[in-house]
């Protein structure tokens, strides 16, 4: 029986992989590598990596303290890297004032919300948060990670279709 070793990676520390296309396009797939996407972002981009209709997957750059976000959904957050992540939870006094409930994606708030503190969530590798509607959340890396964002396309998803996906045969 053969022997496999999972080898994760981490945002200083990944090697770039590809998609091998057999008598086919590299265009007709997508492949990138989120902990390359999160490395060559500014702190608190969040760069889509994965679309499903209107629904993404955002790579994000932890470091530092982000500003407060807010969202008319719930969306999640998963922790990718070997480093934690405080995710800082409000519950919001009049959430329909700062982000309008008909919209779609994360929004950064201006400032700091009025609102209740509803705790902390401290993601390590594999970890997950829901960030729930009604809310505001912020997050707090020491040091620079890589955090995966599930929610709707919106103002705070950035595309880089062109910069962080394969587009060339790699060899094989």
């Amino acid at each position: 029986m053969s022997q496999y070793e999972t080898v994760f990676g981490a945002i200083d520390d990944f090697k770039t992989g590809g998609v091998i296309a057999i008598d086919d396009d590299p265009k007709n797939y997508v492949f990138s590598n989120v902990y390359e996407v999160a490395a060559k972002s500014a702190p608190w981009e969040r760069v889509a990596v994965g679309k499903n209709f209107e629904y993404v997957i955002e790579a994000m750059r932890a470091e530092g303290t982000s500003a407060w976000y807010s969202c008319a959904h719930d969306e999640f957050a998963l922790n990718m890297d070997d480093r934690e992540v405080t995710v800082e939870l409000l519950k919001l006094d009049d959430p329909d004032s700062l982000v309008d409930q008909e919209s779609e994606g994360g929004h950064k708030l201006a400032g700091e919300p009025a609102g209740r503190k509803m705790g902390w969530v401290k993601l390590r590798r594999g970890h997950m948060a829901l960030l729930p509607v009604g809310s505001a959340y912020r997050f707090v890396a020491e040091a620079p990670a890589c955090v995966l964002i599930q929610t709707i396309q919106g103002p705070e998803t950035i595309e880089r279709w062109a910069d962080i996906c394969q587009s060339v045969p790699m060899s094989a």
